[in-house]
């Protein structure tokens, strides 16, 4: 049996940056009534504070737009940010702030065609400087303008998405630091307060080069994004460009270990030196389609990851909030493997449910000691008076892992009340519910209440006696204790 001994004298500061901001598909669904809808809830219920998306200047947006007479002779360009304007107010009205990707192309001062997803988002640099810094500077003195100096300097801002994959940036390394330059530069010009980062690279890459660029060239840099998938560490370990790996490299791209995420963040973190590191995306597989978004398993590794990356990271954002999502067009399905915490109607997966716990977890960590390594493992945390005690039993997939007998020793050597809440193949788990409902594509409101009530952490009362917990962790579960009253 593993034993687990809370050391209640060590504790540390555990501030839930997982919380500051979470990713969303491209800018226009947030026009959308059901989005905000489940966006709301998000931030009501796990407490995110920022949302993230891509194609803020997407054609659909319509903030950049080339007017032509019927003889096609063009007659200029109007900018118009009514669309932009309708998604912020409304995320300042919830409680909520942009953290700002600034991106795609729009096609009328675009230097190419290249398009990415179904919503064609251009993936090219501008046919000048001059053009870019013009939509840079309107852009940014409307903001000012329509919200104020002090609320917008609250704001983060990202300079594209993914630069380093070809899917997402036709240019070279150099073009996109030049594209940063320039855009910073003008913003920073307007407010030198303004937050400014980058490289929002996939793979956690271009970190040194992107500091040494600015440092080199004074331009100016406030904090790193980037972001990982655990699927990426393939890729992340060749050292090679993604061409010259997916050409090259026989390796099934799926294979990584378990604590991947951590030893990526851990690297990052100290490439990025005395820089805030923010990751903008991550997420436990990059794959949409992947099951694994769907089942209890993507509850425990994600408590696991924030349990490691904690002390690492200024913010976590996980990608993403919801399976609105069109990148590849929507998918059919009530269960598809979308990357979201809810699914369309949202109903909440059991990833939701441990962003759920998370939220309720006090801000003061416990040492935990163990006698062995294992899958399981367990995080101990002080809120108030309250002990809060994780278990989460997680490998990645195809990895070897088995039911685990668990111990917890507590200092106090007494008897204790407190509550248990699971998740597992047999709780908070509707994807469950789905199956037994025989997989519909199409469901109903009575369908989507039962899905979502199977999907709820439920209460179970638990007695402590002599100061030992013991536990039955299952393959890919998370089980959440709280003993109230226990530093009273």
């Amino acid at each position: 049996m593993l034993t687990f001994k809370i050391k209640e004298d060590v504790k540390t500061d555990f501030p839930h940056y997982w919380e500051l901001c979470v990713g969303s598909c491209h800018a226009y669904t947030a026009l959308r009534a059901d989005y905000r809808q489940q966006l709301i809830k998000v931030h009501n219920e796990l407490g995110f504070r920022y949302v993230r998306f891509h194609g803020l200047f997407d054609d659909e947006m319509s903030v950049c737009i080339e007017n032509f007479d019927f003889a096609g002779k063009s007659k200029g360009i109007t900018y118009n940010f009514i669309n932009v304007d309708k998604i912020f107010d409304f995320l300042l009205k919830i409680g909520m702030k942009p953290f700002v990707e600034l991106g795609f192309m729009p096609t009328c001062i675009a230097s190419g065609n290249g398009k990415v997803f179904a919503y064609g988002g251009n993936n090219s640099m501008p046919k000048s400087d001059k053009l870019w810094e013009e939509l840079i500077s309107r852009f940014i003195k409307h903001i000012i303008e329509r919200y104020g100096k002090e609320e917008v300097e609250t704001w983060f801002f990202e300079v594209w998405n993914e630069p380093n994959l070809p899917l997402f940036f036709a240019g070279t390394q150099q073009d996109y630091f030049h594209l940063y330059e320039i855009t910073v530069k003008t913003a920073k010009s307007i407010d030198n307060n303004l937050k400014f980062g980058g490289p929002a690279t996939s793979y956690n890459s271009w970190i040194p080069e992107m500091i040494n660029f600015c440092e080199k060239n004074n331009v100016p840099l406030d904090f790193i994004t980037t972001h990982h998938y655990p699927t990426d560490d393939p890729l992340w370990k060749s050292g090679l460009g993604i061409a010259e790996f997916f050409k090259n490299s026989a390796q099934e791209k799926t294979d990584y270990h378990r604590g991947i995420l951590h030893e990526m963040t851990l690297s990052s973190r100290k490439q990025a030196g005395n820089y805030p590191l923010y990751y903008t995306e991550w997420n436990v597989s990059a794959m949409v389609g992947d099951m694994i978004h769907d089942e209890p398993y993507a509850a425990a590794m994600v408590a696991k990851t924030l349990a490691d990356n904690d002390g690492l990271v200024e913010g976590y954002s996980f990608w993403t909030f919801t399976d609105i999502f069109e990148e590849q067009s929507q998918k059919p399905g009530v269960f598809h493997g979308g990357y979201g915490l809810q699914t369309v109607e949202g109903i909440e997966k059991p990833v939701y449910r441990i962003f759920e716990i998370f939220h309720q977890l006090g801000l003061k960590r416990i040492k935990v000691e163990c006698n062995e390594q294992s899958t399981t493992e367990v995080l101990a945390v002080q809120k108030g008076n309250n002990l809060q005690v994780l278990a989460y039993n997680h490998n990645v997939p195809g990895g070897k892992i088995n039911t685990e007998k668990i111990r917890i020793e507590l200092r106090q050597q007494r008897a204790f009340a407190g509550t248990l809440q699971r998740i597992d193949e047999n709780h908070a788990n509707p994807l469950k519910k789905w199956c037994e409902l025989g997989k519909p594509q199409y469901i109903k409101q009575p369908e989507i209440d039962l899905l979502r009530k199977s999907s709820r952490l439920q209460k179970e009362k638990l007695h402590i006696k002599d100061g030992s917990l013991s536990l039955v962790v299952s393959p890919h579960s998370c089980i959440f204790v709280e003993i109230p009253n226990y530093f009273a």
